[in-house]
C-alpha cells in the first residue's frame, strides 16, 4: 500500500496541474500567480504552467523537464530558472518578450546556436549556462570561447555565468580576457621557451633565515650568565653552612661531649 501511494504521489507531482498550482499559491485564479517556485518536485511535464499568463519570476530547477513549450505564452515573464533538467532547446523562450534573467547551467544545449532563438530578447540581461559552485554545466560550455561567442549571439546580455561583461564593472572580464589571449598567443609562437632563462628577482638564498646578531641579545646573555655563577656561589655558601650545622648538632647528641 505505501508502495502504491508513492507512487501515485509522483504521478500526481509529474505534471503541473490546476490543483498543484492552487494548493501551492493558494490562488484560485491562475492568473494572480505572479511568483512561482516549484523546484525539485519531480516535475516532466509543464502541464497548464501557460494559463499563468501574469506570472513573472518562476522557478523550475531540478527537476526532469525536457520541453518549455508552455512557456511560451508567459510574455511578462522577467525572471526563468530552469537549472539542472534535461532541456536540448531555449525556442519557446523566444516569445517571452520581458525575459531579463535566465538560468539553464546543468541542461544539455550542445551549441551557442541553440540560443540564436533568443537575440530578440532585448532586456534579456543575465544568462546562466555554467553555476561552479553547484556543479552545473552545459556541453556547450566545453568550448573555452563559449561566452564570447554568446555576446555574440545575444548583444543584449551583460551578464555571463555571474560575471559581467559589458558595461560598467566589465574591465576585470576585459582585462582576464586580453591577458588569456595574450598568453595563447606567446605559446603559439613558441616564446614559453624564453622562460626557462627568466632569472629570480632576487639572489639565491634571499628568502632563507639567517641569524641575527644583537647586541641586546649579547648583553642578555653576559647579563644572565653573571646572575648564574652568583647563584652557583650562594648555592655553594648554603650548602656549607648547612653542613657545620649538621655537625654541630651531632657533637649535642654525642654522650662524651663537652658542649652545653
Amino acid at each position: 500500500m505505501e508502495n502504491r501511494s508513492s507512487k501515485e504521489h509522483d504521478a500526481e507531482n509529474a505534471r503541473i496541474t490546476h490543483q498543484m498550482l492552487k494548493s501551492r499559491t493558494g490562488e484560485f485564479d491562475l492568473e494572480s500567480i505572479l511568483f512561482l517556485k516549484l523546484r525539485g518536485v519531480g516535475l516532466y511535464e509543464l502541464g497548464c504552467i501557460g494559463e499563468c499568463l501574469n506570472l513573472e519570476r518562476l522557478d523550475l530547477s531540478n527537476n526532469h523537464i525536457t520541453h518549455l513549450g508552455p512557456l511560451s505564452s508567459l510574455k511578462l515573464m522577467v525572471a526563468l530558472n530552469v537549472a539542472c533538467n534535461r532541456i536540448s532547446s531555449v525556442e519557446p523562450l523566444a516569445s517571452c518578450e520581458n525575459l531579463q534573467s535566465l538560468n539553464v547551467s546543468g541542461n544539455l544545449l550542445c551549441s551557442v546556436d541553440n540560443l540564436q532563438c533568443l537575440r530578440g530578447l532585448h532586456r534579456l540581461e543575465s544568462i546562466r549556462l555554467r553555476d561552479p559552485v553547484h556543479n552545473l554545466s552545459n556541453p556547450l560550455c566545453n568550448n573555452g570561447a563559449y561566452r564570447h561567442s554568446v555576446l555574440d549571439t545575444i548583444p543584449s546580455v551583460q551578464v555571463v555565468d555571474g560575471e559581467r561583461v559589458t558595461g560598467c564593472g566589465s574591465d576585470l572580464y576585459h582585462l582576464c580576457k586580453d591577458i588569456d589571449n595574450s598568453l595563447k598567443r606567446f605559446v603559439s609562437n613558441g616564446a614559453i621557451d624564453v622562460l626557462k632563462s627568466v632569472k629570480p628577482w632576487v639572489e639565491e638564498g634571499y628568502w632563507e633565515l639567517k641569524p641575527a646578531h644583537s647586541t641586546i641579545i649579547e648583553e642578555t646573555y653576559k647579563q644572565f650568565n653573571d646572575v648564574l655563577q652568583e647563584c652557583k656561589e650562594l648555592s655553594k655558601r648554603a650548602d656549607d653552612t648547612i653542613a657545620q650545622a649538621e655537625r654541630a648538632f651531632n657533637i649535642r647528641h654525642e654522650p662524651n661531649s663537652y658542649v652545653f
